[in-house]
């Protein structure tokens, strides 16, 4: 099917903004040229792309299934301009790193830092997700690259992957609230206390609820969060038992301690994940590098 890309564009902010006033602006032209086109798109398509209404514009579940495949493209398009742009240099252009807040904070911030010292010239942009979601932002062309907590169902498909780093996570308490300091506890012990823990959209929480599966055990956390800084300060306070990764435990806390337990945790792994199917930038893959 022959369609103008011009209108494929014109379909995109629609459907990005919700308003065709909003479009109208972000591609220079006039309301009526916007309505005209998404019309002339209808019609070629055969379908309803947007429910329009006096009040707002929504889109149709053919809009919503296009805009789902015409996004990623557009993302694509924008980065091969940025990258003929930068003419292979790190003088300029942008950095689209994704990652969780956990690991911006307490691992990747070394790095930016270091980054940005030496190629003031470009933008650096960092989307905040879970390690989960991070996989479905590289696939739709949102980042460069993520960093994410490795095992990670959401990574399939031909990934081009580097371990950076690995670590353990680990259980913490206040000693005060629970006096477990010369215990080595299994894991049907620990299901008798208040467990603490990311919520289930997490890579964390697949991994400790598999752990429990596989010994035949079924973890009902006390507390699901989506922060681990939120965890530790609640574990500080004695209103539970904290499940984190062990590189963004507070060092030196008298408030806390690290929980023995009698069955050893497997490592986890930091990953740098990138797609093979998507052009890498200079400043990509010099950041990469660093890692």
């Amino acid at each position: 099917m022959d369609i103008n890309y011009e209108l494929y564009r014109v379909f995109y902010h629609v459907a990005t903004t919700l308003s065709f006033s909003e479009a109208s602006k972000q591609l220079f032209i006039s309301q009526s040229a916007v309505s005209q086109s998404i019309k002339v798109l209808e019609k070629k398509l055969d379908q309803p792309l947007f429910i329009r209404s006096t009040k707002k514009v929504q889109l149709t579940p053919e809009g919503e299934i296009l805009l789902r495949h015409v996004e990623p493209a557009m993302n694509l398009i924008r980065k091969g301009e940025s990258q003929l742009l930068e003419a292979h240099s790190l003088g300029g252009g942008q950095l689209r790193i994704g990652a969780s807040d956990t690991i911006c904070r307490y691992y990747l911030v070394p790095y930016l830092k270091r980054f940005h010292q030496e190629f003031p010239g470009v933008h650096i942009k960092v989307t905040n997700h879970t390690s989960i979601d991070c996989a479905k932002a590289l696939e739709n062309g949102e980042v460069d690259f993520i960093v994410v907590n490795f095992p990670n169902s959401a990574l399939t498909g031909d990934l081009e992957t580097r371990t950076i780093y690995e670590f353990h996570d680990v259980f913490i308490a206040n000693p005060d609230a629970f006096p477990l300091m010369d215990q080595k506890l299994t894991f049907a012990q620990l299901l008798k206390q208040p467990i603490m823990m990311l919520d289930r959209r997490s890579t964390t929480s697949e991994f400790l609820h598999h752990i429990f599966q596989k010994n035949q055990l079924d973890l009902v956390p006390e507390i699901e969060l989506s922060s681990n800084d939120l965890l530790i300060d609640l574990a500080r306070i004695g209103l539970g038992i904290a499940f984190v990764p062990d590189y963004c435990l507070p060092k030196r806390c008298r408030d806390l301690f690290v929980l023995e337990l009698a069955q050893s945790l497997p490592a986890r792994q930091l990953m740098v994940v990138s797609s093979p199917y998507a052009p890498v930038s200079q400043a990509a893959k010099q950041f990469m590098d660093m890692l």
